[in-house]
């Protein structure tokens, strides 16, 4: 029997150990240093409010049946999804808002657009759809981990027309959109990723296309409850022990090869294949302690963004929102490059605000709101922290922004908070700096690939997650699990 390690249970790790255990020969230990299952895809209960601390957009759900399926299982009888309409709402400073509509062809009866702007916005879907049939053949279901990978799987004429290689992501939509709400609107997107549409490949263009093919998803009870369905299978599963509130603290290795793993109490797990969901970079500098220029071909795989999780309980309902919706800076470069160049927190940032009991009046008392707020900020710079002053300054900017926008009086509403910064993501998770969604996606530094899931430094070393291809969100990182399982798979049957 080959013994399989897995450190953390983030939605990376789970998935590796379900798809592993599908080989009755494999026992996996799987390693989490907090109380519970899940990684971010979090919760905390407070003042009669349930609040997702995590993850708020469900979609791709057939990466998440599938965990269940090779198991002979429903996803259904562990939990069940809600679809969400409209996708999302769009608030400008000049007043104007327009719904995302669930369907390409229900934009069609959008008010706040033309006729002109749904003739370009179909012209637009073709695209997308190219890139993700591009995308979906070379990193989903050959995983290509670089540029010459991918030419070993895709025609290498059509390559650069297929990816819009030379393009950025706010380009390729420039192509085909006129109208500058559509531009703002399909450029953040890229939230799915944590990037800049100014830095990040044109290829992730095909997100819009992505959403509105399998739609857009909430998890009924709340977004933990996938977790919790994940858990359930996991406790299932014969082959798979959880260990939890259990931190790895060192591995002991043979040149290439890691015999095994030490927990802070000492306790030695002798293993086989070592799978890491802490990431790669953190994981290197921390629990191997090695050097910098052991993993310096990793560097270019920088941190994504950040957040300022800002929960509330407000005790009134504003009717005008929708469950996921957007209040856009106005001007969307200058907010980004705040985030990814400046290291600056912007006095008009960008809002991604949840209000989650829209869908689901049972996750707070009646006539009250949960409202998320969550604007993207950079991640922490060791050199220059942003301070509680910085901090409590861009709160006033957050308030001020959404109270100027329509949410009147939502200061003196407030009869619940809870905060998160990236210092207390980086405490949490482990994440790099503080980053939430693993690897920017960079067309210069990295062509918006993520780091390799086989160690370029142990033979028996694999990782999962957000910084690992192909990619952050919870589909992407779920896929990475299963992906690392063909591998290992592979490489055991060898």
């Amino acid at each position: 029997m080959k013994k399989i390690t897995i450190i953390g249970g983030g939605l990376g790790g789970m998935s590796a150990a379900i798809s592993l255990a599908k080989n009755k020969d494999f026992m996996i230990t799987l390693i989490e240093k907090n109380n519970h299952l899940g990684g971010k895809l979090n919760v905390k209960k407070m003042d009669g409010f349930t609040f997702d601390l995590g993850p708020s957009i469900f979609t791709m759900p057939h990466y998440f049946d599938k965990l269940f399926s090779i198991h002979n299982k429903n996803r259904k009888d562990y939990f069940e999804l809600v679809p969400v309409s409209p996708h999302w709402r769009n608030f400008f400073e000049d007043g104007k808002i327009i719904d995302l509509k669930d369907s390409l062809e229900k934009m069609k009866n959008e008010k706040s657009i033309s006729r002109k702007d749904f003739e370009e916005l179909k012209k637009f879907y073709t695209y997308s759809e190219k890139l993700y049939t591009f995308t979906n053949e070379v990193l989903f279901k050959n995983q290509s981990e670089n540029f010459i990978q991918t030419m070993q799987h895709y025609p290498i004429h059509k390559i650069i027309p297929d990816s819009d290689y030379f393009k950025t992501m706010d380009e390729g939509i420039k192509q085909y959109i006129s109208n500058p709400y559509l531009i703002d609107i399909l450029n953040y997107f890229i939230k799915y990723v944590g990037s800049s549409p100014f830095d990040s490949p044109a290829v992730l263009n095909l997100l819009p296309f992505i959403q509105w093919k399998f739609g857009l998803w909430y998890v009924k009870g709340g977004m933990f409850e996938a977790s919790k369905g994940l858990t359930k299978l996991i406790e299932e599963l014969p082959n798979i022990k959880v260990v939890l509130e259990s931190e790895v603290d060192s591995v002991n290795y043979i040149k290439k090869e890691i015999k095994s793993v030490f927990l802070k109490d000492k306790t030695e797990i002798l293993t086989d294949i070592l799978v890491s969901n802490m990431e790669a970079i953190p994981f290197y500098k921390y629990i191997l302690k090695l050097k910098e220029k052991k993993y310096k071909r990793l560097l270019k795989y920088g941190p994504a963004c950040s957040g300022f999780a800002l929960h509330l309980g407000v005790k009134k309902i504003y009717p005008q929102l929708a469950h996921h919706n957007f209040f856009f800076s106005k001007d969307l470069r200058k907010n980004f490059e705040c985030i990814f160049h400046n290291h600056e927190l912007h006095d008009d940032p960008t809002i991604y605000l949840v209000a989650p009991m829209k869908t689901d009046p049972n996750q707070g008392p009646d006539g009250h709101e949960i409202i998320k707020i969550l604007p993207h900020i950079s991640v922490i710079d060791p050199k220059k922290p942003f301070t509680s002053e910085e901090y409590n300054n861009f709160e006033n900017y957050i308030l001020d922004k959404l109270e100027r926008m329509g949410l009147k009086d939502l200061r003196k509403n407030i009869v619940s908070r809870e905060l998160w910064t990236p210092e207390k993501i980086q405490q949490t998770y482990y994440s790099n700096q503080g980053s939430i969604y693993g690897v920017e996606a960079n067309r210069k530094k990295n062509l918006g690939f993520k780091i390799p899931k086989k160690s370029h430094l142990f033979n028996n070393l694999f990782f999962v997650g957000g910084t690992t291809n192909p990619g952050g969100g919870m589909p992407m990182v779920v896929l990475s699990g299963q992906q690392v399982a063909e591998q290992i798979i592979k490489k055991l049957n060898k």
